[in-house]
């Protein structure tokens, strides 16, 4: 359940991978006002507004475009709640490390606005929250998705980003996992349809974090983190990495239209945003500047709502 979004972000996700450092508490702000601003910045809501609209446009696709409201709703809500509870809790474990890098320093455990055992409570309820919520509304298989995502996301991946690049392809899964919850909680099941979506979110990923993964490789580096493979100093392999799987994803993004989910509207806008996310990456391996980059992370941000758009736009009603 990362995202992206980042977005943020890091991605998610990507965007689980954002890197938009979190603000501080306001001079003048209230003691409470103060903390609830901490607690809402743990949650990385802009990863989690991901999260739900891919889950929730999973869902509707799912149905061919006859999706109940009210069912869409606690989807929403408990992918919102379990989503936000995992960034919380990977914030908690992650805190130390936080405090090296300026990105990070200003969140709310590093910068001594919450403690950590607050935040550990805060993120458990929300994911115990979340799942519950899921399993009382839609079903036991959208909440067994989402504890499976949670897991992977602060278990697998965030021990595997100080050891391996690998991280990166490892963070992606929970990040594409929204796919595979909305789907399941129209369908109470998974099929290809599910794993289309799943696999457009998966490999959307990887282009944003590896741009990231460049722009704050300084940063990184402070706190030993390897979301990036081996690399030389102008960045060749990376911008190479970044066009392999920008083709890749033209490619995966037109499965949905294949199977019949979408119409030609999506199957046209689809490749015409997978073909200008490839230009910037063809931009960005020319020559790997931060500027070039940072276009490469922007349009990543902007393709997977426009994707998600077309998707609501031209699903094949049944």
């Amino acid at each position: 359940m990362r995202p992206a979004m980042s977005s943020t972000s890091e991605v998610p996700p990507s965007l689980a991978q954002s890197g938009i450092p979190a603000a501080s508490g306001r001079p003048g702000d209230s003691e409470a006002h103060s903390r609830a601003r901490a607690y809402y910045e743990l949650t990385k809501p802009g990863i989690a507004l991901f999260a739900m609209m891919t889950a929730g446009v999973a869902y509707y696709v799912s149905t061919g475009g006859r999706a109940d409201l009210i069912q869409v709703f606690h989807t929403l809500l408990g992918t919102a709640l379990a989503t936000a509870g995992a960034l919380a809790l990977n914030q908690y474990v992650e805190r130390d490390l936080d405090a090296l890098m300026a990105r990070t320093r200003t969140r709310p455990i590093p910068s001594g606005r919450l403690r950590p055992r607050e935040a550990l409570l805060f993120g458990l309820l929300l994911v115990v929250g979340g799942v519950a919520h899921l399993w009382a509304t839609v079903g036991i298989l959208p909440a067994i998705l989402t504890v499976g995502s949670a897991a992977a996301y602060n278990l697998v991946y965030t021990p595997l980003k100080s050891r391996s690049h690998a991280a990166t392809f490892a963070g992606a899964v929970p990040g594409a996992m929204p796919a595979l919850i909305g789907w399941s909680a129209a369908s109470g099941s998974i099929g290809p349809g599910a794993l289309a979506l799943f696999g457009i979110a998966f490999v959307w990923q990887i282009p944003h974090v590896l741009a990231l993964a460049w722009i704050l490789r300084e940063d990184y580096a402070r706190a030993g983190f390897l979301l990036s493979p081996p690399t030389d100093a102008e960045g060749n392999p990376i911008g190479r990495l970044m066009i392999l799987y920008s083709v890749a994803l033209i490619a995966v993004s037109a499965v949905p239209a294949a199977l019949g989910l979408t119409g030609i509207i999506y199957l046209v806008g689809a490749l015409i945003l997978g073909v200008g996310f490839l230009w910037q990456c063809l931009g960005a391996w020319r020559e790997m500047s931060p500027r070039a980059v940072r276009n490469v992370f922007l349009g990543s941000l902007a393709y997977q709502p426009l994707l998600l758009g077309l998707m609501l736009l031209d699903t094949v009603r049944v």
